[in-house]
C-alpha cells in the first residue's frame, strides 16, 4: 500500500491495475480537496467514519451540496464538477476507473495547479 500525503489529509493507494483503482482516504476536519472534474475517471465513494460534505454539479455557480455519513455512498461520473470537504475527520473509500492522473482542478485552496 502506497501512502500519498495531501494538504487536506492523505490517500492510501490499495490497488491500481488496468481495470480499476482502490483507495482509502482521510479528509481532515475543515479541509477540502480541489474543486475538480475528470475527463474519463468514474469514482464511487463510501464513507467509513466521520462526516463528509460533497459539492457536485455541472456548473461551478450551481453546485448541489450533500452531507454523507458512515455507510453513505455516491458515484461521480466523468465530467461532473465535485469537491469533498471534511465536516469531521473523515475516512472514506474510493473505487474508480484507473486514470490516476485524470484531475482537472478548477479551484484549489492550496494553490496546486
Amino acid at each position: 500500500m502506497k501512502k500519498i500525503d495531501k494538504p487536506w489529509g492523505y490517500e492510501e493507494l490499495i490497488e491500481k491495475n488496468s481495470s480499476y483503482m482502490f483507495k482509502r482516504l482521510k479528509m481532515k476536519k475543515g479541509h477540502r480537496c480541489s474543486l475538480q472534474y475528470h475527463k474519463k475517471k468514474k469514482e464511487t465513494i463510501f464513507v467509513i467514519s466521520g462526516k463528509l460534505k460533497v459539492y457536485m454539479g455541472s456548473r461551478v455557480d450551481s453546485l448541489e451540496i450533500k452531507i454523507f455519513n458512515p455507510g453513505d455512498t455516491v458515484t461521480i461520473p466523468p465530467g461532473l464538477i465535485h469537491r469533498m470537504e471534511g465536516i469531521e475527520d473523515t475516512i472514506y473509500l474510493e473505487s474508480s476507473t484507473p486514470e490516476i492522473d485524470d484531475v482537472i482542478r478548477i479551484i484549489d485552496d492550496y494553490k496546486r495547479i
